[in-house]
């Protein structure tokens, strides 16, 4: 399958939605936005980790340590108020974005 480059801003903001879910650590946080694309989003350690430290810079986010399932230890991240209200700034304006852009792909030339 190939390789699908994350628009500017994008990786931060799936990243966001899928703590709106619950804590979860980095590997989980990457699991999920590929199983929840259906397989075409893959996240590389290399982009989200420094993503995350963005975001907790930004008091998007903030991290604990604890226990995965194979009590491994691992940092936990979770939504802060904050993160939730960039959420919805970030969805809103994706969803123009999105619709804009199928707007122009969809009229007849």
């Amino acid at each position: 399958m190939k390789k699908i480059d994350f628009p500017q801003g994008t990786l931060e903001m799936l990243t966001l939605r899928v703590l709106f879910s619950g804590a979860n650590h980095g590997f989980g946080i990457a699991q999920q936005i590929h199983v929840l694309s259906k397989e075409v989003l893959t996240v590389e350690e290399g982009s989200l980790y420094p993503a995350l430290h963005r975001m907790q810079e930004r008091g998007w986010i903030k991290s604990e340590w604890g226990r995965t399932e194979n009590n491994r230890r691992a940092k936990y991240y979770q939504l802060t108020t904050i993160g939730r209200k960039r959420l919805g700034t970030e969805q809103e304006s994706w969803e123009t974005l999105a619709t804009a852009i199928s707007d122009v792909l969809g009229s007849r030339p």
